[in-house]
């Protein structure tokens, strides 16, 4: 009888505790997925952000954790901590994804924005490849004949000296094809708009801004051929001469001033071009006798007109020269 008795204790035992063997084999198992889901987003985080910032990786030291509640009294069961944790790292991968998909986006937007300045870079060099080398102007080459009285007395040569005529370089010089160059010319900008006679002097005076006188005189040589009529023939023949001086080409940048004396006595930068005369000639080692005509020449005909800088740089100008009062 005692026995039977303690059979059926075992038995009852046994029935009573296979549920909770069940559960404990249930929550093992979800627990290793879980871990296991967050041991490869630490891996997902450690590729996208190598940086190991605090906020994904926590560090290996941290503050001693809050006093454990007393054992069998849980503040949540087992599966509600799965499920948080579970919740946590979905979360995580759609930031993840999220950020990952962004930083695709980005890099895309780079690609077409490097392909696009790529090909209007190509296009701009094969243009300026093509074009070669602008014919310089056959208007400028020869020496001005027949010049102005006050101009021509400025250039005649010293008593007693002969000079050999000097051969006239074209207004553009071809020049050794230069990559450097190139980018600097392509870099310029080219106006395009319904003055086309501005458009080439304006052109002319961004390439002489940007040091590149060659081409700056290229193009200014163009605009009293092309449009003589127009206001800006005077603006670029003088910018020529100047392209010219600061080329150290006094010879030839005394031609061009020479020439927007001698076409356009009215124009709006005729004065300049004969106080720029003053200095080519001067580089070119002319008397101070000549180089004193040509500023009596300004005084004579142009001293309403002098503006405020220019009248001071005449003023010196006469005073280094030792010109008498006019």
């Amino acid at each position: 009888m005692a026995m039977r008795k303690t059979l059926w204790i075992a038995l009852l035992a046994g029935v009573a505790l296979a549920p909770g063997v069940a559960r404990a084999q249930s929550q093992s198992g979800i627990e290793g997925r879980v871990d296991r889901l967050e041991r490869e987003m630490r891996a997902v985080q450690r590729k996208v952000f190598p940086g190991g910032n605090a906020a994904y990786f926590p560090p290996e030291v941290t503050p001693p954790a809050a006093a454990s509640p007393a054992p069998g009294v849980p503040a949540t069961s087992a599966v509600a901590d799965l499920q948080t944790r579970l919740t946590a790292l979905e979360s995580q991968l759609a930031t993840v994804t999220g950020q990952v998909e962004q930083n695709q986006y980005k890099i895309q937007q780079l690609e077409d924005a490097f392909n696009a300045y790529k090909r209007a870079t190509d296009t701009r060099l094969k243009a300026l490849e093509g074009a070669g080398t602008v014919a310089a102007d056959p208007g400028t080459a020869p020496a001005a004949a027949a010049p102005a009285p006050a101009a021509a007395a400025a250039t005649k040569p010293a008593a007693g000296t002969t000079t050999t005529p000097a051969k006239p370089a074209p207004a553009a010089a071809a020049k050794p094809a230069d990559p450097a160059r190139a980018r600097l010319i392509a870099a310029v900008e080219k106006p395009v708009t319904a003055d086309p006679a501005d458009d080439l002097y304006v052109y002319g005076f961004r390439l002489w801004q940007a040091k590149l006188y060659p081409e700056a005189a290229a193009q200014l040589s163009q605009v009293a051929v092309k449009y003589p009529a127009h206001r800006r023939a005077s603006w670029a023949q003088n910018l020529l001469g100047r392209s010219y001086l600061d080329d150290n080409q006094p010879q030839q940048a005394a031609r061009a001033f020479l020439k927007n004396y001698k076409d356009y006595p009215d124009g709006e930068r005729t004065p300049d071009s004969l106080y720029y005369l003053t200095v080519a000639l001067k580089k070119l080692g002319k008397p101070s006798a000549d180089i004193c005509k040509v500023f009596d020449a300004i005084a004579a005909r142009y001293e309403s007109r002098l503006s405020a800088q220019l009248k001071a740089d005449v003023v010196r100008g006469r005073a280094e020269e030792k010109c008498k009062a006019a």
